[in-house]
């Protein structure tokens, strides 16, 4: 039996450190603070990926800095960050 290529195209979501609530383990993003690639609003992250990537500052973060969920990201410490520091998500579905 042949191997079937899975399909596999990415989503990015910007927003700013300053979009963010809480403070601590407790900081978080919300997904309607988020901009598409299109410009448009965001309304939730996708709810099923194979992964995601984060960027602060245009850096790759490691997978234990962040969790995620469809109505939010929870950046721990984030609220230590300047509030001008792009943040992008990116996330890879099939």
């Amino acid at each position: 039996m042949p191997i079937i290529k899975s399909y596999l195209t990415s989503l990015r979501f910007t927003s700013t450190m300053s979009a963010g609530t809480g403070t601590g383990a407790a900081f978080a993003i919300a997904a309607t603070a988020f901009t598409t690639d299109t410009g448009a609003a965001a309304t939730a992250f996708p709810s099923t990926f194979a992964f995601y990537n984060l960027y602060v500052n245009g850096v790759l973060q490691a997978g234990n800095t962040s969790t995620i969920s469809t109505t939010a990201i929870t950046i721990p410490d984030g609220n230590a960050e300047n509030g001008g520091t792009p943040i992008v998500v990116e996330f890879v579905v099939n």
